[in-house]
């Protein structure tokens, strides 16, 4: 243990922080990368699953300089709030999956399943603010999960992770 006061970035919880921190990126590089490079686009809910990542990398950064400040204390509210983040994000990510697989419907507003007025205005107007991206079909498979069941366990990963870096960090203390 006395390894770890004398140099905070040595410790469990900067290890284990700085690992979620790496996956948060490498997760969020790799649907960048999907969307610009492999072309696929994603819908509303694949949108807003990304802001726990763009939220949650720069509080794990913030989280890791605490750690490297002596400030475990605080360093560990960061991990979690990041930790909820991803707790939020891994529910959501189950929800489209859900929806995917025909478990339960998905927002009407992704699924296709608006109403259509039978008025030339709201035709042309359903028209105009068709979403094209849907929700609730998936555009890519692996291992039998889509984008959003992998987010949501890489999601749930992240959300142990953190949660586990938030406890080691409060331990020092």
């Amino acid at each position: 243990m006395r390894s770890e006061t004398a140099n905070p970035t040595r410790s469990r919880a900067y290890e284990m922080g700085g690992l979620m921190l790496f996956l948060a990126a490498a997760v969020i590089l790799a649907a960048l990368a999907f969307q610009y490079v492999g072309g696929y686009q994603p819908c509303p809910l694949c949108y807003q699953q990304r802001y726990a990542y763009y939220a949650g990398i720069p509080l794990l950064f913030a989280a890791l300089v605490f750690l490297s400040a002596a400030q475990a204390r605080t360093a560990a509210i960061v991990f979690f709030v990041v930790s909820l983040a991803f707790l939020a994000n891994s529910g959501l990510g189950v929800y489209q999956a859900g929806a995917e697989y025909g478990f339960w419907p998905g927002p009407e507003a992704c699924s296709g399943a608006q109403e259509l007025s039978t008025s030339a205005d709201g035709l042309l107007g359903a028209i105009e603010n068709a979403n094209v991206v849907r929700c609730d079909k998936p555009e890519w498979w692996f291992l039998g999960l889509s984008f959003a069941g992998w987010n949501a366990l890489v999601s749930f990963v992240i959300f142990i992770g953190s949660l586990k870096s938030a406890f080691i960090a409060v331990e020092r203390n």
